[in-house]
């Protein structure tokens, strides 16, 4: 985690976030007793929240779960956060009202038919949920809420808003939750306080520093954990000395994003093209992320450099260390790399299990206007 230290029962404890932690136990007690409840965890990128997210998850072991991540390239992508979070508990649908199942198999391509209603999709997905937590408690963790798409949003919103008496968590992580889910309860996640600040910041510089220096670096970054832990990163006392030179907080999160670049520099092209692969897949599925790694040429070994640095991992999922690590990859990806890679990933897709990502990456890979790949996202 991004400000974590072990403890005793292989839980992470976080510096400087109990009250944060608080409201997230007293939501998983919620739910365990029958009282859904969903929250908002709103903030600066790298101030926290996935690590909470991730807290979130280790303390609530008994819980089935569920996540996704908004993807900003998947934001015109109608319902595409939407099938990240059910595709796990698709094989219960058989379970729901008939009007509701017809609704969301249209919705995920799974049979055709007209555009179903909105208020028909909410209720398809509530009632999805409450067929899982009839089991056991249901937890629901959406990242990067902020790169939703505008349907995903709403119909989360709405399921949101109609939990009352599930056993169901439903936690989204966003910069800025976005109109969709303004109305909903929320938690603001700040920076560290200064002695939580000055210990996270001497877990990476090792080094003699002056107090005044390390006071300034910990101001510039107001407490960010990530930028705390990122952006003295192979720097030397002398290039420390003046501070990081942060202007303002819009300048942070592309600060930490120069941080992971420069890392990523010194991987082999392998590695690197790896990487790109992995933050072009949006669901973090293995075996697609795999399947196009082969078709590019790409030898699993080519793994072993973005582990051993801690930015990605590949077992079960595909995760960054941060999501910010994924959008600097993507970015620093050239216009042909990119499309080489989303071509690759939309032959490792199944044409018939799943059209519209694999008519998505078609587009991503398409150099102009493709008649073929319209009439497939058509």
């Amino acid at each position: 985690m991004a400000h974590g230290q072990p403890s005793p029962g292989g839980l992470t404890k976080l510096r400087g976030r109990r009250a944060e932690c608080a409201v997230l136990d007293a939501l998983t007690a919620g739910a365990r007793t029958g009282e859904g409840q969903a929250l908002v965890l709103r903030g600066e990128a790298g101030v926290g929240k996935t690590a909470l997210l991730e807290y979130l998850v280790e303390t609530a072991p008994e819980f089935e779960l569920v996540r996704a991540t908004g993807v900003e390239s998947e934001m015109e992508l109608a319902f595409a956060g939407l099938h990240q979070l059910c595709a796990p508990m698709l094989d219960r649908m058989a379970r729901i009202p008939a009007p509701q199942r017809d609704a969301l198999k249209v919705v995920f391509g799974l049979t055709a038919g007209p555009p179903p209603d909105r208020f028909l999709i909410g209720l398809a997905v509530l009632s999805l949920l409450s067929e899982v937590a009839d089991e056991r408690p249901l937890l629901c963790v959406i990242d990067d809420a902020q790169w939703l798409d505008r349907a995903s949003a709403q119909t989360l919103a709405f399921v949101a808003r109609r939990l009352f008496a599930e056993p169901v968590g439903l936690v989204f992580a966003a910069r800025e939750p976005g109109e969709q889910l303004g109305g909903l309860q929320q938690l603001e996640v700040t920076g560290l306080p200064e002695g939580d600040a000055h210990a996270l910041l001497g877990s990476v510089v090792r080094f003699l520093l002056d107090e005044r220096v390390r006071d300034r670096i910990v101001a510039e970054t107001r407490g960010n954990p990530l930028a705390l832990l990122e952006l003295p990163r192979g720097l030397t006392a002398p290039q420390l000395a003046g501070g990081l030179g942060l202007l303002d907080a819009q300048a942070l999160p592309g600060r930490i994003e120069e941080s992971f670049l420069r890392r990523l520099e010194a991987f082999p092209d392998d590695t690197r093209l790896l990487l790109v692969v992995a933050a072009a897949e949006p669901i973090g599925d293995p075996l697609l992320v795999w399947g196009a790694a082969e078709r590019l040429g790409i030898e699993a070994s080519a793994l072993t450099a973005a582990e051993t640095d801690g930015l990605l991992a590949i077992g079960q999922r595909v995760t960054f260390r941060h999501p910010l690590v994924r959008s600097a990859v993507y970015r620093s990806a050239s216009l042909p790399e990119r499309r080489s890679v989303h071509l690759a990933l939309a032959e490792a897709t199944d044409r018939r299990l799943d059209p519209d990502r694999r008519a998505w990456h078609l587009a991503s890979a398409a150099a102009g206007p493709d008649e073929d790949v319209a009439s497939e996202l058509e």
